[in-house]
């Protein structure tokens, strides 16, 4: 498995879903298991069917972020800059065709969330923007076409 770097918070949440997982979410469906079995007939029980299935989905889960911490590297915000944009920067940017300012933080590609208007440093904008500094104007090809941004600001 690849290497995936994280921030503390986000290595924090991804330990703090595996513990939920293993000692919320594992009980209850062992439970749900002994209850289906407990009725009786295994061969045409669809709950003991259904539990066994999430049971499955469950440790897989599990397993997938297991390996993704297990591999992951934290990254030193203290190393991070504005000089210019890299991960882990906030970035406001101003759309030339339309004038419409949005702001986004770069992070990884665990940590994205665009509700938080987190995006993926792997995203073609985020790639676009990396290596600039304040002022520049860079063009991005984005699947509707080339987009012109000028970076207006670079923080935390």
């Amino acid at each position: 498995m690849a290497i995936t770097f994280m921030t503390k918070d986000g290595y924090r949440k991804k330990m703090e879903e595996i513990a939920y997982l293993e000692n919320v979410k594992r009980p209850e469906i062992s439970r749900a298991i002994a209850e289906a079995r407990d009725k009786g007939d295994l061969s045409e029980n669809a709950e003991y069917d259904a539990a066994k299935e999430a049971q499955g989905m469950l440790e897989m889960k599990i397993s997938q972020l297991k390996d993704l911490v297990a591999n992951a590297r934290i990254i030193d915000e203290s190393k991070l800059n504005t000089d210019e944009i890299q991960i882990m920067n906030r970035v406001k940017i101003k759309n030339l065709a339309n004038n419409m300012v949005v702001e986004y933080t770069i992070v990884t590609d665990s940590e994205a969330n665009l509700k938080e208007k987190k995006i993926a440093a792997s995203t073609p904008i985020a790639q676009g923007l990396i290596g600039h500094k304040k002022g520049d104007v860079v063009e991005i090809k984005v699947p509707q076409g080339l987009m012109k941004f000028e970076v207006v600001e670079i923080g935390f």
